[in-house]
């Protein structure tokens, strides 16, 4: 069997290689899109489920995807929740609809 130089058996070394490399946790860069100073009811529309904690949002613009954040006001506040599902139109292609999750609300 041979060995390293640190006297670890290379098999070793390799099976340790394959571990971290199947068990490294895809990262994704999740964008944020900011809604805020957009006028409801024209630019999005949002239905909140759950008090505020979940919603429904429709909007219509490209890029959204799965995880993303998505930043709303209301009054004073900003809500940012993150899309858990999203679904877009064939008609316009860039219209969808998500299912949000809040996760933080700020007072501005």
């Amino acid at each position: 069997m041979p060995f390293s130089r640190s006297g670890i058996s290379i098999s070793v070394i390799y099976e340790l290689v394959a571990q971290f490399i199947f068990t490294i946790p895809t990262f994704q860069k999740h964008k944020i899109h900011d809604f805020r100073g957009l006028i409801y009811g024209r630019d999005y529309i949002f239905e909140p489920i759950e008090g505020l904690k979940k919603g429904y949002m429709t909007a219509q613009c490209k890029g959204v995807k799965r995880g993303d954040w998505i930043i709303l006001e209301d009054d004073s506040r900003s809500y940012r929740y993150q899309v858990e599902q999203i679904d877009y139109y064939s008609e316009p292609s860039d219209m969808w609809i998500a299912l949000l999750n809040q996760a933080i609300v700020e007072e501005t």
